[in-house]
């Protein structure tokens, strides 16, 4: 089966996404920029994952040399990396541009966008010279070009993620390499609960949309699992949401008893 390196996989869809791979007989690293998440990240699939062969590295995808070096200790743990899927990414609270702080604007902007091309850079150098791979990039809101108010920092970067992909598609033209993107749609995971810790009432207020919208990663990580490992195709966008699949979750909202957020609360 399948060697695969996931950034940003300590928690949310890239750590739904290393189980999966694991379950399925794959070979994964997983990383995150907090060694204490990684250690505990590689128990819990350890515990889920009995006979899975998982390892873990501290890496902040801000840091080229970092993002090397992730490189470098994962073909220590495995003979090859056949997928590299660049997930880290992070938000701030809600609000509008002016309002974000220089620290939280660089950390958006720097993971978002230089952890993909970084990431990129270094899995596309060292799969040519093994002769074959495949990169996936996770995109997000923004990533079609839509704009939401209190999100335009965040919707800026997965912006740029759709943009590059595309381009790192063409750069790679007759090269043993398949480039393509994640777009998982609205997932409930710690970066959207966390854009709401201080403020239940906003909480409050978006839950019922998000009981419409949204979806566990227990469904949709092994789902975007299964069509990478079905792939080979470049250029591909593997796309768990959908315009109509929308429309017909609204529509049928007034009948149905959907529950994603369940009690999910939010502390003051």
């Amino acid at each position: 089966m399948k060697n695969v390196v996931i950034t940003g996989s300590t928690r949310g869809i890239g750590f739904g996404m290393a189980s999966a791979f694991l379950e399925r007989g794959c070979s994964v690293v997983i990383s995150g920029s907090k060694p204490e998440n990684v250690e505990r990240a590689l128990e819990m699939l350890r515990d889920q994952n009995a006979a899975g062969r998982v390892y873990g590295h501290t890496c902040d995808v801000r840091d080229a040399a970092q993002v090397r070096s992730l490189w470098n200790n994962a073909r220590e743990d495995l003979d090859c990396i056949d997928i590299w899927i660049n997930n880290a990414g992070v938000n701030t609270s809600p609000g509008m541009i002016w309002e974000s702080s220089t620290l939280d604007t660089e950390k958006v902007v720097a993971t978002n966008i230089l952890g993909v091309v970084y990431g990129s850079q270094v899995a596309f150098q060292e799969m040519l010279d093994q002769g074959f791979g495949a990169i996936y990039n996770t995109e997000g809101m923004g990533s079609d070009g839509s704009i939401r108010a209190g999100m335009i920092l965040y919707g800026t970067t997965k912006c740029a993620v759709s943009y590059f992909t595309r381009g790192l598609v063409k750069e790679a033209k007759g090269k043993p390499i398949v480039i393509g993107t994640l777009s998982p749609g609205m997932v409930i995971t710690d970066l959207i609960t966390d854009a709401y810790r201080g403020k239940p009432g906003e909480w409050d207020r978006v839950k019922r949309i998000f009981n419409i919208i949204a979806d566990r990663v227990e469904n949709v990580a092994p789902w975007l699992v299964d069509q990478i490992l079905r792939n080979s195709r470049t250029g591909v966008r593997i796309r768990r949401s959908s315009r109509l699949r929308l429309m017909l979750r609204f529509l049928c909202a007034p009948f149905s008893k959907r529950d994603i957020v369940g009690d999910i609360e939010i502390q003051d």
